[in-house]
Order: C-alpha cells, then structure tokens, then sequence
C-alpha cells in the first residue's frame, strides 16, 4: 500500500485532517476588502485587506473534502490587519466550525500572530496608500472643517469593526480617544515604522480538540517567535499531528508530543456524553445563570439566535456551549458562530438560526440590519445581557434548575449572576526552555501515573513552591513546569465543570421525555412505506403525552413538541427499527433504560423535580484519562528532507516543504500500523458514530424527509451567484414550510372526532391550537421579513399592513370602525357585512384595543382575527395587490416579489378556510366586542311582536351580557360588552305587558360583529302567558353557525326575514306529546345510554379538550331531553283538542301525592320509605315553583334535571318517582317508568355520573337559591 493510500484510508481516525496557513499573499498585493463596508475616511492600515490561503497540507481527503473560501474566510473573518510597532502585537486565539454536505461538522483552531512585512511592494503600496489618504484627509479638512470633523468624530461602526476585530477591550477605548485624528494616527512611514501584518495558522480536527489544538499551535507558534531553533524543523510536528496522531479510542486518553511539551486528549466513553470541550463554565460566567437558562429556552423552540461579541472565540463558545447542551437533540437549521461582514445578507434568512456577528464595544442596534425582531433572540455577550422575544414561555422547572446550576457553579468558585470575564487557558507567550530534560521526564510520568509516593510527594512540594515563589526566583525549568502544573488543573476544573453542567441537563430531559417511547407511534410495516407516507402520518402522540405533563410545563412543552429537533429525535426512534441508530439517541435510550430500572415510581410522569446524582461519578473518568494517558503517540522525528529547507528564522514562519507535508510517508507506514489496532483499521465507520460525529450511514441517506441542512460551503460563499441561489432555497424553504404547516393545522383539526360531545365539531386542545397559530404567526414573520429593504419596526408585517393603511387612507375616505354611532346605522344596510370584513377596518379595530400591545402583538392579534373570520387568505393577498409598495418595500430576491410562490402560499393558507378557529376570541379576552342580536318569530304570528317587549342575556365561557332590554316594533338590538368567548346561553324573556303580548319564536341569532361568527339559538316554542307552558323566559342553547358562509351572510342582513314553520325536527324541542309518545322504548333507552356516554367521555378527557357542558344538557340530544323523553313514554293524556302534555305536570302531582301520603301516614307499609331522597325531591320541586322567574314547564323540568345531576339526587329520585302511587294511575302498563328493570337500569346510568363535579352556568341556575 503506498503512502498516499495509508493516509487516505485512516484520515477518519487522525486527530487533525488539515494544517493550513492564511496571510498576505506578496504576489498578489494588496486587494481592498470591499465586504467589509469600511469608510475610505479610515486610514489604510486601519482596513481590511483580502486575506489569501497560503498553503494547506494535505491537498485533500477523501472524507472530508477542504473547502478553500471558507477556510480562508473563517481564519480572517476580518481579514488581513496590519500593524505598527507602536501597536499591541499579542497573539489571538478562536475557533470555528464547518458542516459538509452530509451533516459531518469538523472543527478549526486558528492561532493569529504578527509577522513583519518583509515584502518591498506590500510596504511601497501601503505607503502609497497611507500618503493618499493623507492628502485627501488634509484637502477635505480645509474644504470642510465641520462636516469632517464630525464624520472622523464618530465613524460608522463598520469602518471601526475591522481594527477591533483583533483589539481587546483596553485598545477599543484608546482608539476611541484617538479617532477624532485618523489621518495622523493611523498613518505609515517605511522610515520610520516597522509594518507587521496578521498570519493564521490553522489546525482542522473531526472532533473538538480545544485544548490540545490551542496548545499545539500555541507552542508552534513560539517555536517561531523563540530566538533558539526548534530541536526538530517544524515540517516534523505538523507532518506528526497530521499523519502519526491517531484520535484517541473512545474511553481512552492520548499523550502526544508538540513542539517543547506533551499535550494529551482524550474521548468520552460509550456510556458518556460526547465529547465538548468548549468551556460552559466561561458561558455561564458571561451570561449568568437566568440568561443562559432563557438563551436555552431559545434554542429549544428553534427562535432566530443572534450572537453579539468583540471577541470571535466567545461568539464560538457561547454557540457551541448551547448546542452542546441541547443533547440529546441536535440543531437543525443554519448553525454560523462566526459571520464575517460579506454574509450579513444572513441574518435575511426566514427560518430559525443560530449566528454569531462581530460588532465594535457600544455599537448602536440601529447598525444591526435586521428584517424583524418578532421570534429574535439577541444576546450582547461582552454586556452580559440577551433579549428574548415575546411571549416565551418558562423551562420547565425553571426556578429548581437555575437554582441546581448555581450550585454547581459556586462549587467551582463562579457566580452565578454572571458579568465576569474569566481569563481563558492559554499557553505562556514566552519562549518556554525546559533545561532539564529530568524535569521533562518528572511531568510525562507523572501524567502516566508512574511516580511513587516519595517522587510525587517531592513533585508535589516543588509545584506548591512554584505557586508561592516569584517568578523571579525560581529557573527557567522551574518557571514552566509550575505553569504546566497550573494549567493542567484549569484545563481539569474545566473539564469536570463541564460535565457536570451537561449532566443537569441531561438530568432534565430525562425525566421530562423518560417514557417518551410510550407515545411513538409505528404505524408502518417497513421503511420505504413510511418514507413514502411520512408527511401523512403521525409518529407521536402529542396530545397524550401532554395529557400527562404538569400544567406550569405546557407552554414550553406544546411549542416544543413542533420543533424541527424534536421531529428528528423522533424519527429518528422511528427508523430505528429499520436502521442502526443514532449514536446520541441509542446513548439517551441506554441512560433512560437504566434510570427505570432504579425508578420505583412507575406511574409518576415527571411531576416532580429531581437534582441530578451523577455529577461526580461522571466527571471522575474524565479526570482519570487527563490525569493518566492510556496511549502514547509517535514522537515527531527527522523527516526526509532537503537540504536547506526547515532553517529557523526568529519571527518569521517559514515557508514549509511541500512534498514531505502533502501525503504520509512511507517509512511511517509500520510505525502507524503498529499504533493503530487491527479495529480501528477495519472499523473506523463504528467509532467514528460512537462519537457522534455523524458518519454517513446508506439506510439514513435514504431519509428524505429529514430537513435538510443549507450546505454551509454554499452559505460561506459571498460571491453574487451563491448569494441568489442561497435566497432562492429560502424561498422554496419557506413555501415548502406553510405547506406543512397549513397542512399539520388541518390534519390536527379533522383528525379529531367529527361529532365530539354533541357539539358536531372537530375539536383541538386550546393548547395545541395556540401552539399551531404561534408558528403559523412565526412563519408569516419571516416571510414578510425576508428581503425587507428597510426594517421599520420590530413587526416586518405590521410594518407593510400600517404602509398599505396609510397608502388606502390617501385614495379613500376611511370607514367607521366597529362599535361607533355609524355602526348600527350600517347594520341595517345590506352591505354591512362587506364592510365588517375590510382588511384596514380589522386592523383599526386592533390599534384601538385596550391591550397595550407591542408591533410584535398588534401582528399577531391580526393574524388570529383574520383566521377567525376564513379571511387570513384573502386580507394578505389585498395586501399583495400593491405592487407599488411591495417593489418599495422589498428587495428583487424577496419572497413576496415571486410571484408564483406567493400565489401558492395564499393558496396553502386557503385551506385553512375548511375548519373553524375561535383563536382571536379566546385569546383576548378582556377586550369590548360589538353584538348584533335578532329575533326571529315563525311567519304567521310575527305581527305579534309589535305587542311585545323582549329582552336577552347573552352568556359565554368568559361571563355574560347582562339583561339587555328591546325596543318595541324592534326584532333586533345591538349592545357592546366585554368579550363574551364562544357563546353558549340566551335567556330570552318578555314582561307580558298587554293582553296580545305572545309571540311564537323560532330562533334567535346572535353576530359578533368583529369575527363575523354568527350564533344560532334554536327555540321553536311561545313566549307568553295562557300559551304553550305559559312561560315568559326561556334559556336557549346556541350553536354556531360557520362563520363566512355566503348564504348565512346574505341571508342575516339587515332586518331577518320571516321564516316558514319550524320542520319535524324542530318541533321535537316544542313541548308536545306529539311524535315523542309515539317513540319505541328500545329507541329511548338507547338514547338516554348515548347521553350518559357523551358525558362521561367529556369529563375523561383534558380539561383544555372538554367543550360546552350546557349543550350536553340541555341541547339537542343532552340529558334534559332524553330524560324527558323516558318519562313521556306511556304517559296517558287528555288528547282532547291536542292539548300539550308536560312531564312537569307530573312531577309537581307527584310531589304532592308524596307529601299528602305523607302527611297521613299511607307511607307506612309502601315500598318507599320516608327518608332524605324523599325529602331532597320534594325541597328542589317546592323551591323551583316559587322561584320569580317565570321560565314555564319546560324550563321548571330543565332546571330539575340539572339541579338533580349537579347535587347527585337525579339517580335516588327517578326510583321515587317510579314507585309513587300516581305513577300507576298516570302510566300506561307498557310504559318505561313502570318497568322495574328499565328504571334500575337509568337509575345505575345516572348513578355513573355522581363522580364528576358538574358545574352549572349562572343563567340555568338563575333565581334558585339551592
């Protein structure tokens, strides 16, 4: 096998894939980096200049191809930056991350120094450039001393971001004091200055190997810098780091040798958590506790993150920190820690983002570009404070889990509350000289372990002497090994900080998902057919598993639930039966598995909080693996070499040897197998996915539902046509969005049951609901946002509505707004529905609620009004009809510009019109609504309504209307009052002042006037004394009538006309013995069995899915009709002249004929027994007949029904009843309530129903006092 081969066959197992270096390009000069945005006010050696990729080793890899741009521009996010002597030189350190195409992330270590420029045409052109700039800084000075003096005064913020791009905070102030005189300050005499400029060295690994990476460049590095050369040509380490340094074995650590000292690395076991390194313990100690609990939060509902810092290697550790923390889940969507300026058209993109931005100290937000702020979560790292969007809901348990991270932290000597800048470990910028080569063999046995009690206790003293001595006192040796001492043990306390803080959180998920398998749905016998329906089906049961979750959990819970991460996670669980699992999911299961097995509480459902108990146990195996290395490297060694080459120039890099540096050689061959095992050659594939560092699998590339990832190469790419083929894939990502979306809301909506407890509706939990309509709020943010020209406000599409507002209120006269003097007046025109439905009049109804909403709010109470009333679609695409504003307003490359995309967007959100929301009316809820309120008489006897005075109370879930009295000669009225909710109750009643004052009525309709929904409140019954039962007050149930159906709006404008008779089916509520005597005992116990289910179905389910208990009552079909329809059955009557027969009629002689029997003893010795049943029946019959409220017969036994089944009486009084002498003498033989088997049989049915607490509305119990 030759070299080549050797190397390209374990490149997956080296510890570095690629050494690259990044600078100043002499043969190319000088280029101006124009995506910076720099001024030309700025002095030249204060820009950004383009940087070149120099040299990288080796050329390429067959896993992990190199991509040249992006390396290049990830090294230099700022490109070149050149210096004086009279500036600070220090070294920087930062790090970044790529993702190839199939989802693999590697990760790049980049050391950045000052190398003086020994290039003539470099010096002679930045000369040039400086004496230039002079000049003109000179002429416009004399020109205009004003207008120059206040653009040098206060310079933009990206002409200043390049020269802190490298400053620490100290240089950010001193150039602020300076900048006032740029043209001085910053110029460049060749006689007089030294010209240094900015060089990367760069070290690209498949894992995150922080400290071993800093350290190894670190050394390299004064390797360069130290006045005595190297003991071996740099060629030597390089080429050892890349080709002989084999990844640590999982579980195990490994000591290889840099340029003056050994590093060690090592990798997480199986059974840990993968390997990060990043420090949490710096992130939290920036952030303090509550912002990163927040920032999680944040991450967890896939919210755009927006990462803000001076310092390039905090925006990586802040990033880095949250996705590591997310486990087991994994980020899905664009993940960029570190943006340079050229690919600020980033933060356009619609969807969820995790990006890091580079912006000066007390930069202005107004310089932050941003289309909208609505789901934006922006975090200002270096002030220590975040800003998170609206309405964000709480972590679970949020309070015990900061309280548990404090913990943690202060027993590692950081504060919880953040705002502390923690120095991190960095090697000494010294030239280390370690004399004694007996002291360089104490450090490496000691890291073995293979010192004995007297040497370590010697080593032991010698390293508390270099602790308490200066460093003036002590030799070079001793200086260094006490530094090596130091940092060995921050590199471990930040080890184990880290565990330890991973390990809460992965305490947390836990127990919050640890029986998540029980909710998984397998639906699909193999992978293809899943594959082929996975848009179609359901793989968890969400409503369930949130049918167990603590309430204070939902909101976090439920928003979570439709994250991109959680989907994965669970398709991943999915495939898993088919496939080879995810490395981090199989972890999660192994970790849950064993928990259950010390899990004594099985049926708890994570309503209780529980601290971790793991943190020590988990952080000791890494300790063990620093504290001793299990495998030991090759050493670097003499490479074969030209003569010449590898000579050591202090302070200069030197020009590496290509063709030692570009494949392994031969000679290594043996010495590598010998280190490699025989499984790492032949299995490279099954370690690489036990560390999570997402090798491919042919099963999972066959998963095209999986969201796929932008290719970051294609993000990173600045160039024009990238940048338009990268918006394109927005466009086609967000379409391809609201079509999932849309069709999520109408498979949650009709996947219910089409008739749940009597209400003949598809229900959802409010819950999800809420949830759906906040992602569908989100998604049209993003959508208004992309390719916004101009951000105006918080609300991209508030922002565009208020545009189009202003520019309909110069073309025509606004219209009223709801609930105004006009408003009745245009109740009774027949266009007044046309009118109710306007897109500006919806939205000068949300800027006149009294809720004190932000943009971000003012938007979405729109969007829920709008699908309220089946009008989302049609708004937005008025909205779209002024092409003028929108080529005002957007970019070329914006989505509401592609025109057919947008017409199938508004065509997805059609689609939403098939099904009903209540999502504006139950959301605000102390709002003032506009009501309509018609009376609609049957034909013959409407004049009747001339002679009478009605009046209505209207009741809903949130509370009622009061009695609202009618006008005479009037059907209608129209009140405003607080927001009612969905409607269920009309009590509907008359003073009977005149001796015609009876009117027959067939329905009363009820119009919100701002949602348009229209309810129905069937009565079919007289209103009047000496008429029917004689009642004047009805209570009505009400059904809602879906709202934008043409023929409901056409028909109810205006002044209702006068309908027919009611049908047969309408005269089943009338009261008459009619049709109801004729029914077949088989029929009426069947239904009075379907009631009693309807019930006990309704008060098993959540309470967030229950709907109207009145209707289940006393509707159509509820437990007041069928219980009257029992009781009718055999009920003889005096059929002469039609006479209406009521049960209540029977009730009250049956009450009396107790009472009677009673008082005269003739109870003694009868089947029933003078007791408390007895009692309660004839106290709730005595106590309705002398209420005030003249609510009729019907209304009486309506109101019996229900006092019974509330106070659980009803099952102990219908035996009573039953047993009554009257009931023989009443009672045909055949009839129900004279069958002792049919009685026992109700009787048990209602006794089922004395479980559930039953609580009435306030207009059925009204004037009882029980």
């Amino acid at each position: 096998m030759s070299g080549t081969a050797t190397a390209t066959a374990a490149a997956s197992c080296r510890f570095a894939h690629y050494f690259v270096v990044c600078g100043v390009d002499a043969d190319t000069g000088l280029e101006p980096d124009d995506g910076a945005g720099e001024s030309f006010e700025q002095s030249p050696i204060r820009r950004s200049f383009k940087s070149k990729l120099l040299v990288h080793y080796p050329e390429n890899t067959d896993r992990n191809p190199f991509s040249k741009d992006a390396v290049n521009m990830l090294c230099m996010p700022r490109g070149l930056s050149f210096r004086t002597q009279t500036d600070r030189l220090d070294p920087q350190f930062h790090s970044f991350t790529l993702c190839s195409d199939d989802g693999t992330r590697s990760y790049g270590f980049v050391h950045t120094f000052y190398e003086e420029v020994t290039s003539p045409q470099i010096i002679t052109a930045m000369h040039t450039l400086s004496q230039m700039h002079h000049v003109e800084h000179q002429s416009s000075s004399s020109s205009s001393p004003s207008s120059s003096s206040s653009s040098a005064s206060s310079p933009s913020t990206s002409s200043m971001d390049s020269l802190v791009s490298s400053l620490d905070e100290s240089d950010a102030e001193s150039l602020a004091g300076i900048s006032g005189c740029l043209g001085c300050a910053g110029s460049f005499d060749p006689a007089r200055d030294t010209l240094y400029v900015s060089k990367a060295l760069c070290l690209l690994t498949p894992l995150p190997f922080l400290q071993a990476s800093r350290q190894f460049l670190s050394q390299l590095h004064q390797a360069v810098t130290s006045h005595t050369a190297p003991p071996l040509p740099l060629e030597s380490y390089i080429h050892n780091i890349l080709y002989e340094v084999p990844l640590p074995p999982p579980g195990r650590s490994l000591r290889f040798h840099g340029v003056h000292r050994p590093i060690v690395c090592q990798r997480p076991g199986p059974g840990e958590l993968p390997l990060g390194e990043y420090p949490l313990g710096e992130a939290f100690s920036l952030l303090g506790v509550d912002n990163m609990v927040q920032l999680l939060t944040c991450a967890f509902l896939e919210t755009q993150v927006l990462l803000c810092s001076h310092d390039y290697q905090r925006l990586m550790t802040v990033a880095e920190g949250i996705t590591t923390l997310l486990f087991p889940f994994q980020w899905q969507h664009i993940y960029l820690p570190i943006v340079s300026p050229p690919l600020h058209h980033l933060l356009d993109a619609p969807m969820p983002f995790l990006i890091g931005i580079q912006r000066r100290d007390g930069a202005q937000r107004s310089s932050l570009h941003l289309p909208h702020e609505a789901n934006l979560c922006i975090v200002d790292i270096d002030n220590h404070c975040i800003e998170a969007p609206e309405d964000l809901p709480m972590f679970p348990n949020q309070t015990e889990l900061i309280q548990e991270l404090s913990e943690v932290l202060l027993r590692f000597g950081l504060p919880p509350q953040g705002g502390v800048i923690t120095k991190p470990i960095t090697t000494t910028t010294t030239s280390p000289r370690v004399s004694s080569l007996v002291l360089e063999d104490l450090m490496e046995d000691r890291r073995n372990g293979n010192l004995g009690g007297e040497e370590l206790a010697v080593l032991e003293r010698l390293q508390a002497l270099a602790r308490r001595c200066g460093g003036g006192k002590m030799s070079d040796g001793e200086q260094t090994l006490g530094h090596v001492f130091e940092e060995e043990e921050e590199e471990l306390k930040a080890a184990k900080l880290n565990i330890q803080l991973r390990e809460v959180f992965a305490g947390r998920f836990a127990a919050m998902f640890g029986r998540y398998d029980e909710f998984v749905i397998h639906s699909a016998l193999d992978l293809d057919s899943w594959l082929s329906n996975r848009e179609g089906t359901f793989s968890f049961d969400k409503g369930s598993f949130l049918s167990v979750q603590p309430t204070a959990h939902l909101r976090f819970m439920s928003r979570f639930l439709e994250t991109s991460m959680f989907s994965s996670f669970v398709d991943g669980k999915v495939i898993s039966r088919w496939a080879e699992r995810d490395p981090m999911q199989q972890l999660f299961d192994n970790r849950l598995e064993k928990e259950r097995l010390y899990d004594t509480d099985k049926d708890s459902h994570n309503c209780h909080y529980r601290k971790c108990t793991t943190l020590f146990e988990s952080a000791q195996a890494t300790e063990r693996r620093l504290l001793k290395a299990d495998h030991t490297a090759i050493h670097p060694h003499l490479l074969d070499m030209r003569i010449g080459q590898g000579r050591h120039q202090p302070g200069y890099f030197p020009k590496l040897q290509a063709d030692v540096l570009a494949q392994g050689q031969n000679t290594n061959k043996n010495r590598w197998s010998s280190r490699v095992t025989a499984s790492r050659r032949t299995e490279p594939k099954r370690l690489m996915a036990a560390d999570h560092s997402g090798v491919d699998n042919e099963q999972r590339q066959k998963h095209t539902f999986v969201r796929k990832n932008l290719r970051q190469a294609k993000l990173l790419d600045p160039s024009p046509q990238s940048v338009t083929q990268t918006h394109r894939e927005f466009v086609d990502g967000l379409l391809s969005e609201c079509r999932l979306k849309t069709k999520r809301m109408l498979m949650e909506r009709m996947g219910k049951e089409s008739v749940e407890l009597g209400q003949g509706e598809a229900n959802i939990t409010g819950l999800q609901e809420n949830t759906l309509i906040h992602g569908l709020c989100d998604l049209l943010e993003r959508t208004w946002g992309h390719g916004l020209q101009l951000k105006q406000g918080k609300s991209a599409l508030w922002s565009h509505l208020l545009h189009y507002q202003a520019a309909q209120g110069k073309t025509e006269t606004p219209a009223e707004s709801p609930g105004s003097n006009g408003s009745e007046q245009r109740t009774l025109d027949d266009g007044a529905l046309l009118l109710r439905g306007s897109l500006t009049q919806d939205m000068r109804f949300i800027q006149t609620m009294s809720e004190g909403l932000s943009e971000v709010g003012q938007a979405r109470a729109w969007i829920h009004l709008a699908l309220e009333k089946k009008m989302l679609s049609q708004h937005l695409k008025e909205l779209l009809t002024n092409q003028k504003l929108l080529r005002q307003l957007y970019k070329p490359h914006a989505f509401l510009l592609c025109e057919e995309e947008r017409e199938q967007f508004l065509f997805h959100l059609l689609s939403l019109n098939t099904v009903d929301y209540l999502c504006f009316t139950r959301v605000f809820t102390s709002i003032s609504i506009p009501y309509r309120v018609v009376i609609v008489p049957m034909k013959k006897l409407s004049i009747a309504m001339a002679t009478v005075n009605p009046w209505v109370c209207v009741s809903g879930e949130l509370g009622d209307s009061g009695v609202r009295q009618i006008s005479k000669n009037t059907q209608e009225i129209f009140f405003q009052c607080k927001n009612l909710g969905r409607l269920s109750t009309l009590q509907l009643g008359q003073e009977n002042s005149g001796l015609l004052a009876k009117c027959l009525i067939d329905c009363v309709m009820v119009y919100n006037e701002i949602t348009g929904h229209t309810y129905k409140f069937p009565c079919g019954r007289w209103l009047g004394k000496g008429v029917g039962d004689g009642s004047l007050e009805r209570v009505l149930i009400g059904q809602l009538v879906s709202p934008g159906g043409e023929e409901d709006a056409g028909r109810w404008t205006g002044t209702p006309p006068e309908l027919a008779s009611p049908s047969q089916s309408v005269r089943t509520v009338l009261g008459s013995l009619g049709s109801r005597s004729r029914m077949q005992s088989v029929e009426v116990q069947e239904n009075m069995r379907e009631t009693a289910n309807n019930l006990v179905k309704h008060f098993h389910k959540p309470e967030q899915e229950r709907g109207n208990l009145t209707v289940l009552l006393c509707g159509e079909g509820g437990l007041v009709l069928s219980l009257e329809n029992f009781l009718l059955h055999g009920l003889k009557s005096n059929r002469l002249f039609q006479r209406n027969v009521f049960v209540w009629d029977f009730v009250e002689k049956a009450v009396v004929s107790l009472e009677t029997a009673d008082q005269m003893g003739d109870l003694q010795g009868s089947t029933l027994t003078k007791g408390p049943p007895c009692d309660s029946l004839c106290h709730y019959v005595n106590a309705i007949n002398a209420s005030t409220r003249n609510i009729g017969k019907e209304g009486k036994f309506q109101l019996f029904v229900c006092l019974g089944i509330r106070d659980r009486l009803l099952s102990q009084w219908l035996p009573l009843l039953a047993e009554c002498p009257l009931t023989a003498r009443t009672y045909e033989d055949s009839a129900l309530l004279r069958d002792r088997a049919a009685v026992h049989s109700l009787s048990r049915i209602l006794h089922t129903l004395n479980e559930f607490a039953i609580t009435l509305e306030t207009a059925l119990v009204k004037g009882v006092d029980l």
